[in-house]
């Protein structure tokens, strides 16, 4: 894991393998980075809160639904608000995160099951 810090113009760029996010709380619109080794989208302060506050909520609802379901058992979970959608799925030890943006710049993208543990653990670093 790369974890780039820059004091002096606010910048925070957190990545890994398959997965990367990112905080600039020196610039007006978007401040936010989230993607993969092959796609990016940069989300403005509230879009990006929503991002980190609804994937780390699904993560521990996948770890509470482990108690509750059957060895080889697969779960869907989707949360959203009115600009983002995500979705995670699979086994609640293993699941892929599904990211819809809703708002005017649409776009849509996918950590997969090894990548996205890292990233939840990243995201902590932002809220």
């Amino acid at each position: 894991m790369l974890n780039f810090t820059d004091q002096n113009t606010a910048k925070q760029l957190i990545c890994g393998d398959g997965w990367r996010i990112g905080f600039r709380s020196d610039v007006d619109t978007y401040k936010g980075l989230v993607g993969t080794d092959t796609w990016a989208i940069e989300l403005t302060e509230g879009e990006f809160k929503d991002f980190c506050k609804l994937a780390t909520r699904l993560a521990e609802t996948m770890q509470l639904m482990a108690e509750e379901m059957s060895d080889g058992e697969k779960i869907c979970c989707t949360l959203e608000t009115e600009d983002i959608c995500l979705e995670a799925s699979g086994y609640p030890e293993a699941f892929t995160l599904h990211f819809q943006l809703l708002t005017g710049r649409c776009l849509e993208g996918l950590w997969d099951g090894e990548s996205v543990p890292f990233l939840i653990e990243a995201i902590a670093n932002f809220l």
